[in-house]
């Protein structure tokens, strides 16, 4: 296990590629690679092979903080582990490069208890490295170069140009070898190269670019002043907390939406590329997983409740329902309650422009399964029809939804499971497992978890209009109002 490292888990972004399990309200890093973990919790346990479990800081979006929590909180479990693990949350999303800055300050201020700066890693929640060992040999190579002042990129070596990835183009330098003999300059970034021009900027030693980064916490924070002021400027004087939000929605909102490669890596002289010659894969499409995946002798990857006849070189990928296929070839089926995909194996770029269509009517099938993640927990949508629809709502211990009122439904709730403290109008009321309540139209609520377990409450609406659209915050402790 590498010593005195600190590890940044970014997974605060959805996946169009893999839609429809992919949503913006449930993104790739949620979804579950086998029977047992997700994306993210895999991400979180190769690391943890390599790097102190309580030096790992993962940064997501307020919406995602909860079930993030929630997704360690069974690791801990699990393998029975004691630290505390931070989780560093924003209010809205700002793209990588505002996200690894507000965790890089919190690792400098909060938790780092060395003279020396810190040494940061930032790994992204959707890419799979099976072999942890030597992924470590690679990580302590650039341990060497990130203490000598360089920042660090892992790349990985391929010889075709996928439009879906970005690129690192290199060359030798003598300075750089001295630390580390495998280590190259890197000289050009090429983001996603559609053109010929672009491709042909690529001809010499190219690498994909990981998106896995190790630097020194000080040069980080010299580089992005000098080449992204308005960000540095930004957090610089900031307090980041281990809460929901991290940093206040004013302060944050303020902040340019942009990548950390754009913001930093493609200006800064002080870049280097390590050659990733290990297994390592992003996992942000379905020819991914299906690579990736076992399959059977007829080269099929089968998940779910699937009765398949005679089909060859398929996935079919079911989350909820019965899926019969017959004879398909080169075909990838994937069911969720609410939406099905299906596409030959080689249209599967496609997906991003019918996730871009999907709007007006439809809109909801690009952003929320039936079950939608909150900051507070979750719920899942039972059942709608003609003037009503019926929740199950989740509660995380001690998470609170707002504040709020409705102007076109009246709600009626049945406690479930647990005690909850209910807000209505002026009046606070608690209600256990069997008890109900009724909230008017335009009544101010609230519901409220103050217990160790999870409160579960049956939601039953009632009016002209059943969305999220008719919520009304007057306050809220995730900078929502």
């Amino acid at each position: 296990m590498v010593a005195s490292v600190f590890c940044i888990i970014l997974a605060g972004g959805s996946g169009s590629r893999l839609w429809p399990v992919s949503r913006e309200m449930f993104p790739k890093q949620m979804f579950k690679l086998d029977e047992e973990y997700t994306l993210f919790q895999k991400t979180f346990l190769n690391i943890s092979n390599i790097v102190d479990d309580k030096n790992i800081i993962t940064t997501t979006n307020v919406k995602f903080a909860s079930a993030i929590k929630e997704q360690l909180k069974v690791l801990q479990q699990k393998f029975c582990r004691q630290n505390e693990y931070k989780v560093i949350s924003e209010p809205i999303f700002r793209n990588t490069a505002p996200a690894i800055t507000i965790a890089v300050k919190y690792i400098k201020d909060k938790l780092n208890y060395s003279s020396e700066p810190p040494i940061i890693l930032t790994v992204p929640s959707d890419q799979l490295i099976t072999d942890r060992e030597q992924f470590s040999t690679f990580i302590q190579k650039g341990i060497n170069l990130a203490k000598a002042g360089y920042i660090v990129s892992f790349g990985t070596e391929t010889t075709e140009i996928d439009q879906n990835f970005g690129y690192i183009k290199t060359r030798k330098n003598a300075q750089i070898s001295e630390i580390e003999p495998t280590a190259l300059k890197a000289i050009n970034f090429i983001e996603k190269p559609t053109s010929k021009e672009q491709q042909e900027k690529l001809k010499g030693r190219f690498f994909v670019n990981s998106g896995i980064y190790m630097f020194n916490a000080e040069i980080f924070f010299s580089e992005l002043k000098k080449h992204s002021p308005e960000i540095y400027k930004k957090i610089q004087n900031k307090d980041i907390e281990n809460t929901i939000p991290s940093i206040p929605l004013n302060d944050y909102e303020q902040i340019i939406d942009i990548s950390i490669d754009y913001a930093l890596m493609e200006k800064s002289k002080k870049l280097v590329t390590i050659p990733l010659n290990t297994e390592w894969k992003d996992i942000g499409s379905w020819n991914a997983i299906y690579e990736i995946s076992q399959k059977d002798k007829n080269g099929n990857y089968l998940s779910g409740k699937v009765i398949d006849i005679d089909s060859k070189d398929s996935m079919v990928f079911a989350t909820s329902k019965i899926v019969a296929t017959l004879g398909l070839k080169d075909t990838f089926v994937i069911e969720t309650e609410d939406a099905i995909l299906v596409s030959e194996k080689s249209n599967l770029d496609g997906i991003k422009n019918i996730y871009k269509k999907l709007s007006g009517k439809n809109s909801s099938k690009k952003e929320i399964h039936k079950t939608v993640y909150r900051p507070w927990g979750y719920y899942t949508v039972l059942e709608n029809g003609n003037g009503f629809l019926t929740k199950c709502i989740t509660v995380n211990p001690n998470a609170k939804l707002s504040v709020q009122l409705h102007h076109h439904r009246s709600e009626h709730w049945i406690i479930l499971e647990g005690e909850a403290t209910i807000l209505k109008g002026k009046e606070l009321v608690k209600l256990k497992a069997g008890e109900s309540i009724d909230i008017a139209i335009e009544e101010i609520h609230s519901l409220q978890n103050f217990g160790t377990e999870q409160l579960k409450v049956l939601e039953i609406q009632q009016g002209d209009i059943l969305d999220e659209n008719d919520i009304e915050r007057l306050e809220d402790i995730y900078g929502r109002a």
